[in-house]
């Protein structure tokens, strides 16, 4: 299958909102020329802003977002993309979530990073990156039974088992693709304060993600279910998310005594 016609699998089956999110991290120049080149239409930040604001164009607008480190105004997210170093400032950004300063030093510096820095980074719809890169995560904002579903297949598809998703301070959506891309690894995160308020993360989701080189086995594993009954692990057979019913439901019943 296409990304496209992937894309069109999730949102279909999953009841997903938003589209998932493509992210590409581009180190090569000759890489990053020929996504330039090929991409049909490409969207840039007017003024510097934070990265989970790049994916609500992603995800809402479903436009083609890329930008260096010019067009990112969050020190989280430069720290985290290797385009910021420590600082003091980045530093005392953490003390009203920490109890002093040593430990909002050490929170900072043990946050996931990019050891090399990116020439650029690209999010896009995933439906919209066929013939442009593979993506070196793929990013869901998704409700908790969505979340669940994606961890289930992630699970079954790679064999793994529990799965340990990396949380951090004030990081979710830069620091939580950061993480997946590193150690390749599932996440699976709340949204921290910014991406809450100026990413615009509703209270009821969560984020997923999924490195890009394990997505397309989690995406077979779904496609595998669906062949054998349904989206749905819930009840099985039934459309997602499946009927909401206790399996015990006729042994709960209650009289007035």
């Amino acid at each position: 299958m296409t990304y496209n016609e992937m894309q069109a699998v999730l949102m279909k089956e999953l009841r997903l909102y938003h589209y998932p999110v493509a992210v590409k991290f581009f180190f090569d120049e000759s890489e990053l020329e020929e996504f330039q080149r090929n991409a049909p239409e490409i969207h840039a930040p007017l003024k510097p802003m934070i990265f989970c604001q790049w994916e609500i164009a992603a995800r809402m607008q479903g436009q083609i977002v890329y930008s260096d480190a010019d067009g990112l105004g969050c020190g989280n997210a430069r720290f985290c993309f290797g385009w910021k170093d420590l600082d003091d400032a980045e530093i005392k950004g953490h003390a009203k979530y920490v109890q002093d300063i040593e430990q909002a030093k050490r929170f900072v510096v043990s946050k996931p990073m990019l050891e090399t820095k990116p020439l650029g980074i690209a999010v896009a719809p995933l439906g919209s990156i066929d013939g442009l890169f593979e993506p070196d995560t793929v990013h869901f904002y998704c409700d908790n039974m969505q979340a669940y579903h994606l961890a289930v297949d992630y699970m079954a598809a790679t064999d793994t088992h529990p799965l340990r998703p990396n949380i951090t301070m004030n990081s979710s959506a830069c620091g939580g693709n950061v993480f997946s891309f590193v150690e390749q690894e599932f996440n699976m995160l709340p949204a921290c304060s910014g991406s809450y308020n100026a990413g615009k993360t509703e209270r009821g989701e969560i984020n997923v993600i999924i490195p890009g080189t394990k997505f397309k086995a989690t995406f077979q594993r779904l496609m595998d279910r669906i062949e054998k009954a349904s989206s749905s692990i819930t009840r099985p057979g039934d459309g997602f998310p499946g009927a909401d019913i206790c399996k015990n439901c006729p042994l709960i019943i209650f009289k007035k005594r």
